[in-house]
């Protein structure tokens, strides 16, 4: 009622200010006209008279009602430049204050409770620079006043910090207004304000954001930077703390652009994805893919049978994809590109040191004017009471544990529903072994829609997984006769606790990032669930940035890869440029066996967040090739704009699927919609034509049924 009373309130009196025409008191002739009227005032009742400027001139900047320039003229033609200018200055922003408070009141709350996910990432850069964006729009006059109020009025900046940062950003835009005031009877229309002196005035007003970018900048610099002493000279232009995926591309760069570079990697050059990850669990993908594929060779006219192999020649191969990938990203290689690479521990001591406990027990000490940290990140383990008493397996320590094996394990457990969980209890059961997998949730792959849970669920179960979804894990014990079995204590759906006796259990329920042990904490960079960065991946300090695992939001090796472009770029070359890290297009997969790949907005994620959505679905059941090579389930499943061909997302499930994805990511980052894609050549027969039958699923649904109608009577008049 508060609202609606105020919102009528404000209507009435425009309503009255146009209907009266009080306009026609607010041109420049009618000023100049009133000219010496208005000094006449003034000089009889000067209280009065600035009382009444004052007063108008905060209604009509309150109410957005247009001639706050004549007014201002106005001003600088009766009291002169530095009364008119103080006059003017206050006025103004105790109006604008007042119309961002009525937008704060009327409609904050409902806009944010619609467009809240939206203006998640606005919301907080406000929040932290909230006085820099409203001082840099206050600056430029091409900025409607009025909007600059309203729109400031919906974000959470404070009404203090809004006050005071507009009245010093439209205080060079008032003088120069004031001054205009002053030569008023000069002017012979608005057009004559824009003289070659005010010309440059306002020229100088577009560089002022440019140069209070640089002085806020240098302030803060300086006080993030107090307390340390900067190096007069540096031993290197960047230094690398980690030699993964993020590390790698970030030397990489450095040395391509014949900059002086040093990588430190403590461990194994390739980071988690070529040791313990992407690598070797594709590897192993593929030995139980083709012993499945031998079981079920009656479905391709050949006799079935139960494969007959070695599990350590298996866990062999795995070990031999390793050594055969791992010279791309070894130290010789790397040495041979130009990087230097330090094998031990890299500390930051400060700013631009890094200390670095080398492997052979020595120690070393390099600057740097950039730092990037990209140390990955490491499995989580679970806090089960029992744990350690029964021994675990982890994404990177089964490999070389296993590999010692003769046998597969014949009892397997596996926590984790997770893409991570799903690719390795699938391939283990393939393998031979009786796999348990353990999920809390009541689906496994939450991160995806529920009909592609439903379809990776049965093709776990298909491959002979023992899937529990909505099960907890709540200790682990040794049980049995003799005290020796390895037991896991699960709580079902109902409460009640079930025991899963097992021989080996691996632990499958995340990743965290590596947080400690860098000298972060040290030197007050904030971390969380990752190291806190900016946009262009900053630190707290502007020379320090974190990519990868490390810094998130995702955890894939081809994102590690794409930030680490913006950290070593940013970091080389950001006093001249700097880049915004881009996720607006991040593809994914999950290599069960169909596969699963998505880029973009599922649809459950678009009702969340409430984008309107169309869906065009293509099942892989139509496909020739599909059929041909007997991999007929899945499906190509499109989210677009309403009425559009505009790509929001994809999710593809099926053989190949992450590799089908690519055309999609590329639409999707070009800006290409499904009709480009339906009218691209795909070669016959093909698993990529799918993706081309699913744009034409769109186009039949967006078929013009009334030209069409048209067109149709006119091949019968032609027919006769």
């Amino acid at each position: 009622m508060k609202k609606l009373v105020l919102l009528g309130t404000i209507a009435a009196v425009i309503a009255a200010f146009f209907t009266f025409d009080l306009n026609q008191y607010l041109t420049l002739d009618s000023l100049k006209n009133s000219q010496e009227q208005l000094a006449l005032w003034q000089s009889q009742s000067p209280v009065i008279t600035v009382a009444v400027f004052f007063v108008i001139y905060v209604a009509a900047t309150a109410l957005s009602l247009p001639g706050a320039t004549i007014m201002t003229l106005a001003i600088g033609a009766v009291y002169g430049l530095a009364e008119g200018l103080i006059l003017v200055s206050f006025a103004s922003t105790i109006g604008a204050t007042l119309a961002f408070l009525v937008a704060r009141f009327v409609l904050r709350d409902s806009v944010q409770a619609r467009f809240g996910d939206r203006l998640k990432a606005f919301n907080q850069g406000v929040e932290q620079e909230g006085a820099f964006y409203l001082f840099t729009l206050r600056l430029v006059p091409v900025f409607p006043f009025f909007l600059i109020n309203l729109l400031m009025g919906l974000t959470p900046i404070k009404t203090r910090t809004y006050y005071w940062v507009s009245q010093l950003g439209m205080l060079p835009g008032t003088l120069i207004y004031v001054n205009a005031g002053t030569q008023l009877g000069q002017l012979d229309s608005l057009s004559g304000i824009v003289s070659p002196e005010i010309l440059l005035s306002f020229a100088l007003l577009g560089v002022f954001p440019l140069i209070a970018k640089k002085i806020v900048a240098a302030v803060k610099k300086r006080r993030v930077y107090k307390g340390f002493q900067k190096p007069a000279k540096f031993d290197r232009n960047l230094i690398v703390i980690g030699g993964g995926a993020a590390g790698l591309v970030s030397a990489y760069i450095a040395a391509a652009v014949k900059a002086k570079v040093t990588l430190v990697e403590a461990n194994k050059m390739g980071g988690d994805c070529l040791n313990y990850g992407c690598v070797p669990s594709k590897a192993l993908i593929k030995s139980a893919k083709v012993a499945e594929q031998m079981r079920h060779g009656d479905q391709y006219g050949l006799e079935g049978a139960e494969p007959q192999f070695s599990f350590k020649k298996v866990m062999q191969r795995i070990h031999d994809v390793i050594a055969a990938i791992e010279p791309h990203d070894s130290v010789e290689r790397y040495t041979s590109l130009g990087v230097e690479v330090l094998q031990g521990y890299g500390k930051i001591i400060d700013p631009w040191t890094v200390e670095i406990q080398l492997n052979d027990g020595s120690s070393q000490r390099l600057t740097a004017r950039s730092i990037v940290v990209a140390a990955g990140a490491k499995p989580f383990v679970p806090e089960i009471p029992g744990l350690d008493q029964v021994g675990y397996l982890t994404s990177d320590t089964l490999w070389e544990e296993l590999a010692k094996e003769d046998d597969i394990p014949p009892r397997m457990v596996l926590l984790g529903g997770g893409p991570i969980g799903c690719e390795l209890a699938q391939s283990f059961a393939r393998l031979g072994s009786n796999v348990i997998q353990v999920e809390r949730n009541d689906r496994v792959m939450m991160r995806e829609d529920p009909e592609v849970s439903v379809l990776a669920a049965n093709a776990l179960r298909k491959s002979g997984v023992d899937l529990l979804t909505g099960y907890e894990a709540i200790r682990c014990q040794l049980g049995g006769e003799n005290q020796s079995e390895k037991q896991l204590i699960v709580k079902n759906p109902d409460g009640e606790e079930e025991i899963i006796a097992f021989d080996r259990l691996i632990c499958a329920v995340g990743r965290t990032a590596r947080l400690t042990g860098y000298g972060l904490e040290n030197l007050g960079i904030q971390t969380e669930r990752t190291v806190v960065t900016n946009e262009y991946l900053e630190t707290l300090y502007p020379n320090i940035y974190a990519a990868g695992d490390v810094a998130g939001p995702f955890q894939f090796t081809h994102t590690a890869a794409h930030q680490a472009w913006y950290a070593a770029v940013n970091a080389l070359f950001g006093e001249w440029k700097s880049f915004k890290a881009d996720y607006s297009v991040i593809p994914w997969a999950t290599f069960i066996d169909p596969e699963v790949a998505r880029v973009g907005l599922s649809e459950t994620e678009a009702r969340e967040k409430n984008i309107p959505f169309e869906v065009t679905r293509y099942g892989l059941d139509d496909l020739d090739r599909a059929i041909a090579d007997g991999s007929t389930e899945g499906f190509v499943k499109v989210l677009t704009v309403p009425g559009k061909d505009k790509i929001l997302g994809v999710t593809i499930v099926g053989t190949h699927a992450g590799d089908l994805l690519a055309e999609y990511v590329l639409a999707m980052k070009h800006g290409l919609g499904l009709s480009k894609i339906l009218g691209t050549i795909h070669t016959y027969p093909t698993l990529a034509e799918a993706n081309k039958f699913a744009a034409g699923e769109w186009k039949k649904a967006h078929a013009p049924e009334k030209l069409l109608a048209w067109v149709e009577k006119y091949h019968r008049w032609k027919r006769g």
